[in-house]
Protein backbone atom coordinates (compact mmCIF):
# COMPACT_ATOMS: atom_id res chain seq x y z
CA UNK A 1 0.00 0.00 0.00
CA UNK A 2 1.23 3.47 -0.71
CA UNK A 3 1.62 6.12 1.97
CA UNK A 4 -1.05 8.46 0.49
CA UNK A 5 -3.65 5.73 0.75
CA UNK A 6 -2.67 4.99 4.38
CA UNK A 7 -2.71 8.68 5.31
CA UNK A 8 -6.15 9.10 3.77
CA UNK A 9 -7.51 6.06 5.65
CA UNK A 10 -5.97 7.32 8.89
CA UNK A 11 -7.49 10.77 8.34
CA UNK A 12 -10.96 9.29 7.66
CA UNK A 13 -10.71 7.01 10.70
CA UNK A 14 -9.64 9.94 12.89
CA UNK A 15 -12.57 12.02 11.63
CA UNK A 16 -15.02 9.20 12.43
CA UNK A 17 -13.62 8.74 15.94
CA UNK A 18 -13.70 12.45 16.73
CA UNK A 19 -17.25 12.76 15.37
CA UNK A 20 -18.44 9.79 17.44
CA UNK A 21 -16.79 11.18 20.58
CA UNK A 22 -18.41 14.60 20.11
CA UNK A 23 -21.81 12.99 19.50
CA UNK A 24 -21.61 10.82 22.64
CA UNK A 25 -20.38 13.76 24.74
CA UNK A 26 -23.21 15.99 23.47
CA UNK A 27 -25.83 13.34 24.24
CA UNK A 28 -24.58 12.80 27.78
CA UNK A 29 -24.28 16.51 28.63
CA UNK A 30 -27.74 17.73 27.67
CA UNK A 31 -29.40 19.99 30.23
CA UNK A 32 -32.59 17.91 29.85
CA UNK A 33 -31.42 14.36 29.17
CA UNK A 34 -33.61 11.74 27.52
CA UNK A 35 -35.27 9.26 29.85
CA UNK A 36 -37.70 6.36 29.61
CA UNK A 37 -40.16 4.96 32.14
CA UNK A 38 -41.49 1.44 31.58
CA UNK A 39 -43.88 -0.83 33.38
CA UNK A 40 -47.01 -2.94 33.23
CA UNK A 41 -50.51 -1.89 34.23
CA UNK A 42 -53.21 -4.60 34.17
CA UNK A 43 -51.29 -6.59 31.55
CA UNK A 44 -50.55 -3.62 29.28
CA UNK A 45 -46.89 -2.79 28.67
CA UNK A 46 -46.48 0.97 28.92
CA UNK A 47 -43.47 3.14 28.11
CA UNK A 48 -43.00 6.88 28.34
CA UNK A 49 -40.16 8.56 26.45
CA UNK A 50 -39.40 12.08 27.64
CA UNK A 51 -36.65 14.60 28.30
CA UNK A 52 -36.05 15.38 31.96
CA UNK A 53 -35.41 19.05 32.83
CA UNK A 54 -34.22 20.11 36.29
CA UNK A 55 -35.60 22.66 38.72
CA UNK A 56 -32.25 24.48 39.17
CA UNK A 57 -33.68 26.74 41.88
CA UNK A 58 -36.57 27.96 39.70
CA UNK A 59 -40.28 28.04 40.48
CA UNK A 60 -41.68 25.58 37.93
CA UNK A 61 -45.49 25.31 38.10
CA UNK A 62 -47.11 28.73 38.19
CA UNK A 63 -43.70 30.24 37.29
CA UNK A 64 -41.57 28.88 34.43
CA UNK A 65 -44.64 26.89 33.33
CA UNK A 66 -47.67 29.14 33.81
CA UNK A 67 -50.95 27.68 35.01
CA UNK A 68 -53.63 27.13 32.37
CA UNK A 69 -51.13 27.06 29.46
CA UNK A 70 -50.48 23.86 27.51
CA UNK A 71 -47.10 22.20 28.04
CA UNK A 72 -45.30 19.33 26.25
CA UNK A 73 -45.03 17.35 29.51
CA UNK A 74 -41.22 17.29 29.44
CA UNK A 75 -38.47 19.10 27.53
CA UNK A 76 -37.22 19.04 23.94
CA UNK A 77 -39.44 16.71 21.86
CA UNK A 78 -43.02 16.13 22.92
CA UNK A 79 -43.32 13.29 25.45
CA UNK A 80 -44.38 9.97 23.88
CA UNK A 81 -46.65 7.48 25.68
CA UNK A 82 -46.93 3.95 24.24
CA UNK A 83 -49.21 1.09 25.23
CA UNK A 84 -49.33 -2.33 23.60
CA UNK A 85 -52.96 -2.97 24.66
CA UNK A 86 -56.18 -1.00 24.93
CA UNK A 87 -56.37 0.71 28.33
CA UNK A 88 -58.67 3.01 30.26
CA UNK A 89 -57.17 6.33 31.35
CA UNK A 90 -59.17 8.11 34.07
CA UNK A 91 -62.25 6.27 32.79
CA UNK A 92 -61.68 7.01 29.08
CA UNK A 93 -60.72 4.35 26.54
CA UNK A 94 -57.32 4.60 24.79
CA UNK A 95 -56.43 2.16 22.00
CA UNK A 96 -53.04 0.44 21.79
CA UNK A 97 -50.49 2.72 20.11
CA UNK A 98 -48.19 5.69 20.61
CA UNK A 99 -49.34 9.17 21.58
CA UNK A 100 -47.79 12.52 22.36
CA UNK A 101 -48.67 13.68 25.86
CA UNK A 102 -49.38 17.32 26.60
CA UNK A 103 -50.56 18.74 29.91
CA UNK A 104 -52.20 21.91 31.07
CA UNK A 105 -51.15 22.54 34.69
CA UNK A 106 -53.71 24.15 36.97
CA UNK A 107 -53.79 25.07 40.63
CA UNK A 108 -56.50 22.50 41.49
CA UNK A 109 -56.74 20.28 38.38
CA UNK A 110 -54.58 19.40 35.39
CA UNK A 111 -55.62 18.38 31.89
CA UNK A 112 -53.70 15.45 30.43
CA UNK A 113 -53.96 15.19 26.65
CA UNK A 114 -53.15 12.11 24.54
CA UNK A 115 -52.57 13.23 20.95
CA UNK A 116 -52.18 11.02 17.86
CA UNK A 117 -49.25 13.01 16.40
CA UNK A 118 -45.80 11.87 17.55
CA UNK A 119 -42.20 12.79 16.73
CA UNK A 120 -42.65 16.57 16.73
CA UNK A 121 -40.57 19.02 18.72
CA UNK A 122 -42.51 20.19 21.77
CA UNK A 123 -42.44 23.92 21.03
CA UNK A 124 -42.03 26.28 18.09
CA UNK A 125 -39.10 28.68 17.75
CA UNK A 126 -41.35 31.31 19.37
CA UNK A 127 -41.86 29.11 22.43
CA UNK A 128 -45.47 28.12 21.72
CA UNK A 129 -46.62 24.51 21.99
CA UNK A 130 -46.76 22.37 18.83
CA UNK A 131 -49.97 20.77 20.15
CA UNK A 132 -52.62 20.31 17.44
CA UNK A 133 -55.99 19.96 19.22
CA UNK A 134 -57.54 18.42 16.08
CA UNK A 135 -55.40 15.32 16.74
CA UNK A 136 -56.39 14.88 20.40
CA UNK A 137 -57.57 11.33 21.11
CA UNK A 138 -58.59 11.78 24.76
CA UNK A 139 -58.36 14.56 27.33
CA UNK A 140 -58.68 13.74 31.03
CA UNK A 141 -58.58 15.79 34.21
CA UNK A 142 -56.52 14.80 37.25
CA UNK A 143 -55.81 16.31 40.64
CA UNK A 144 -52.19 17.09 41.50
CA UNK A 145 -50.73 16.46 44.94
CA UNK A 146 -47.67 17.69 46.81
CA UNK A 147 -44.56 15.56 46.91
CA UNK A 148 -42.91 14.78 50.25
CA UNK A 149 -39.64 16.38 49.09
CA UNK A 150 -38.29 18.40 46.19
CA UNK A 151 -38.00 16.37 42.97
CA UNK A 152 -35.09 18.07 41.16
CA UNK A 153 -35.42 16.33 37.77
CA UNK A 154 -38.75 15.63 36.09
CA UNK A 155 -39.61 11.95 36.46
CA UNK A 156 -42.32 9.65 35.15
CA UNK A 157 -43.11 6.35 36.85
CA UNK A 158 -45.34 3.50 35.72
CA UNK A 159 -46.99 1.85 38.73
CA UNK A 160 -49.65 -0.81 39.22
CA UNK A 161 -52.24 1.99 39.43
CA UNK A 162 -51.12 3.98 36.38
CA UNK A 163 -48.60 6.68 35.64
CA UNK A 164 -47.25 9.49 37.79
CA UNK A 165 -45.28 12.60 36.87
CA UNK A 166 -43.19 14.13 39.67
CA UNK A 167 -41.32 17.41 39.46
CA UNK A 168 -40.50 20.24 41.83
CA UNK A 169 -43.06 19.79 44.64
CA UNK A 170 -45.82 18.37 42.44
CA UNK A 171 -47.06 14.83 41.84
CA UNK A 172 -49.51 14.25 38.99
CA UNK A 173 -51.14 10.79 39.22
CA UNK A 174 -52.93 9.40 36.15
CA UNK A 175 -55.11 6.34 36.84
CA UNK A 176 -54.94 3.54 34.27
CA UNK A 177 -56.90 0.28 34.14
Amino acid sequence: MNSKFLKRRLLILSFILVSATVYVWAQSNQPSPAATAKGTVNGANISIEYSSPSVKGRKIFGGLLPYDKIWRAGANKATVFTTDKKITVEGKSLAAGSYSVYMTPGVKTWKVIFNSETGQWGTTHGGESTHDAAKDVIVVEVKPAKTKALVESLKYEVTAKGVALSWENTLVPIAIK
